[in-house]
């Protein structure tokens, strides 16, 4: 089963959606904010990705945060953020065949899917 993580209302998820359809993959979508984020989902995957892979540090609910805030980030710190702020993970997070792929590249999508 693939699953796609992300916001519905994300343009990078629109594309990463429109691609699987038109490429005919079956994926089942997964909003973190109307489905909710499970923490040990976030730290499975930041297990296999890695917390810096997962921050999302050009969105404007990072931009937000505190100079100290964004100076002290480590593990911890990121970790309790994406769970509180599931804006902040990088989108989409695509899971399938036991790999994960962060964010969205119609290249990429296609060695994966080939």
């Amino acid at each position: 089963m693939t699953t796609l993580y992300g916001i519905s209302n994300c343009d990078t998820i629109k594309n990463a959606k429109k691609w699987l359809e038109s490429n005919q993959i079956d994926y089942q979508f997964h909003d973190y904010r109307k489905d909710g984020l499970d923490q040990q989902w976030l730290i499975n995957t930041e297990a296999k990705v890695g917390w810096e892979n997962m921050l999302n540090k050009r969105g404007t609910t990072f931009r937000k945060l505190s100079e100290e805030q964004k100076d002290n980030i480590d593990r911890e710190a990121a970790l309790a953020l994406m769970f509180e702020l599931p804006a902040m993970i990088k989108r989409p997070i695509l899971h399938t065949q036991n790999s994960y792929f962060v964010g969205f590249n119609a290249d990429n999508y296609s060695k994966v899917f080939a």
